[in-house]
């Protein structure tokens, strides 16, 4: 080998790794923004959970309120039936707001991951 075909391999190496440190870097930088993004979403949904448990607990008090102070089997019944109707559109409601809540939780926590995903593989074919 020559003195210049091992200058050219030293300054290939070189960019080489200074290439994989970058990559690195922007790795790491992605995971801590997708941690970051994770441990922000699950506090958002532990709030959601609390919401809606506090919501459920005060809501099954002013049912067992309103069904203790009924008069006659007709009017429990009616009543009966109002609950449970408003308790399934609740239940659908609050099941509906829970997943696009976890959805952009998600979304969030690996949108970080995926973009340096994308960008290495642009990388890769740049560099095939």
């Amino acid at each position: 080998m020559t003195i210049a075909t091992v200058e050219q391999i030293t300054v290939a190496t070189k960019a080489n790794v200074e290439k994989l440190t970058i990559v690195a870097k922007t790795n790491a930088e992605a995971l801590t923004k997708s941690g970051t993004a994770t441990v922000s979403g699950l506090e958002s949904l532990a709030k959601a959970y609390q919401a809606l448990a506090t919501k459920n607990i005060e809501k099954l008090t002013s049912s067992i309120h309103a069904l203790s102070s009924v008069k006659t089997p007709v009017e429990f019944f009616e009543i009966q039936q109002k609950l449970v109707k408003e308790g399934l559109e609740s239940a659908l409601a609050d099941s509906r707001a829970i997943g696009e809540l976890t959805n952009s939780v998600l979304t969030a926590a690996f949108e970080p991951v995926q973009k340096q995903f994308a960008a290495i593989q642009n990388l890769a074919k740049t560099a095939a």
